[in-house]
């Protein structure tokens, strides 16, 4: 893979189009991730953000990876010590990213996110945000690489009392 690709060899990136690829993505993401997630949260993302729900096969068909994500309007809150006036934000969040583990190390990672980034931004987002556990350290250098900054600790985030980073992208 040439640096700054968004593509893999020999696998193939596609969109949530039916049910169906919601069984592999949910067995990967189980696998992979810490939190236990309904088939309602899933179904509330691919739904409304079908072309924000990626996922990678292999040549044979496996599903070697996924990222699921959405985009909608963000309040500005609070900035610099009074809460901010003036339009919304759009606002892309990453919710899911997995990656089987004989996958791992090929750039399929790196390549859902710089296409989920791609669409997010031509669908007008300004900046994206997620979370990622603070011991997990190649998942943040990844971040990292790609541009998202350390924005704050979120303490006992996860279930099991695990800490997390939220990461921002600011893209405008």
């Amino acid at each position: 893979m040439e640096p700054g690709s968004s593509t893999v060899e020999g696998i193939t990136f596609t969109t949530y189009k039916a049910e169906s690829d919601l069984e592999p993505a949910i067995k990967l993401i189980d696998q992979d991730l810490s939190e236990p997630y309904s088939i309602y949260t899933y179904r509330y993302f691919v739904h409304q953000w079908p072309e924000l729900c990626i996922l990678a096969h292999t040549e044979s068909g496996e599903c070697a990876g996924v990222i699921i994500c959405k985009l909608e309007a963000h309040k500005r809150r609070y900035y610099e010590g009074h809460f901010a006036d003036g339009p919304s934000l759009n606002r892309g969040y990453i919710a899911m990213i997995a990656v089987g583990k004989p996958f791992r190390k090929l750039g399929i990672g790196r390549s859902l996110v710089r296409q989920a980034l791609d669409r997010m931004k031509a669908m007008g987002a300004d900046e994206v945000a997620m979370e990622a556990e603070t011991t997990n350290s190649a998942a943040l250098a990844l971040y990292q690489r790609l541009g998202f900054v350390k924005d704050k600790r979120l303490y006992r985030y996860y279930m099991d009392g695990t800490d997390a980073f939220r990461l921002k992208l600011w893209l405008s």
